[in-house]
């Protein structure tokens, strides 16, 4: 009865966060919509990245007064609110977003997802995140590709207008590199050579770096683990059933030649960035299970 109750009592208090928030979002960018000019627009911009942050401390403050999970953050001392980031990190639940809440918010620029399409109408948080001006990326199959040919790419003129968007303030880029969240048949349809990780791919990151090189000013490896005995879902975090989530963050610097080349058409710099990224998560797979190991003893 008491994860009922719990998980009832988050839901409560969230929706309601959520519903006194979203109109003063809405509001900002509408006004960015309508207003002329640079300046005035951007100053739009900087009030709903601020109408966010406080709506997310909120979160903050609700999960902290009604669930006992422990949130291990590692590694976020020196980040800046000033400065632009590539957040790249393994996704494995719905619980995701808020450790990277917990670690992330108020401590780098507001975060900017690429979600599927569908989520434009998840009520409320749908119209927020059009407000956000996050990316909705229409994921094609190989089957549709080959049927329909002229589609292929699309995505990827997608990330390019997203990524002209950021250029003008700071920004904190997310790409979850595995494009979907891990679960045990995933792995074993892909063959992933990694034990924690699936395959990751390094398109999406490619263009990102390719549009924003320039004012990425780190690269934020995140790794996320959750050392029980299964990886909880939103429910668990809601109702009080998650005990701990392990966030681990390096800060890397910006090889600048992986935002100098043409990764459609350059076969030698797209290997170079696979590479690179090949070499990301193998490090980040031997990582949780460092994690993993030092939970357990």
């Amino acid at each position: 009865m008491r994860p009922l109750l719990t998980g009832l009592a988050n839901i409560t208090l969230l929706l309601a966060n959520t519903l006194i928030l979203i109109g003063p979002l809405l509001l900002c960018a509408l006004a960015k919509l309508v207003l002329p000019g640079q300046a005035p627009r951007d100053t739009c911009s900087r009030a709903v990245m601020w109408v966010a942050e406080f709506w997310a401390e909120n979160c903050k403050r609700i999960f902290a007064l009604l669930t006992p999970t422990h949130w291990d953050i590692r590694g976020n001392a020196d980040l800046r609110g000033d400065r632009s980031y590539l957040l790249i990190s393994n996704h494995q639940s719905w619980v995701d977003i808020p450790a990277l809440v917990q670690a992330f918010n108020r401590k780098t620029p507001y975060f900017k997802f690429f979600l599927k399409q569908e989520l434009i109408w998840v009520p409320f948080l749908g119209l927020a995140f059009w407000a956000l001006d996050y990316p909705f990326m229409k994921r094609y199959s190989k089957a549709y590709l080959q049927k329909n040919p002229h589609m292929k790419g699309k995505d990827l003129e997608i990330t390019k207008a997203a990524c002209e968007k950021f250029k003008r303030l700071p920004v904190t880029v997310v790409n979850y590199l595995e494009g979907t969240r891990f679960t045990p048949v995933k792995q074993a349809q892909q063959q992933s050579p990694y034990r924690y990780l699936l395959k990751p791919k390094a398109g999406g990151v490619a263009f990102v770096l390719a549009a924003l090189g320039e004012q990425i000013d780190a690269v934020l490896d995140v790794t996320l683990v959750y050392p029980g005995k299964r990886v909880p879902g939103f429910w668990d975090l809601l109702s009080g059933q998650v005990g701990k989530v392990l966030i681990d963050i390096r800060t890397l610097p910006l090889d600048p030649a992986l935002c100098q080349g043409d990764y459609e058409n350059d076969p030698a710099f797209r290997l170079r960035m696979q590479d690179w990224v090949s070499a990301l998560w193998q490090e980040k797979d031997q990582r949780i299970a460092q994690l993993r190991e030092e939970h357990a003893a």
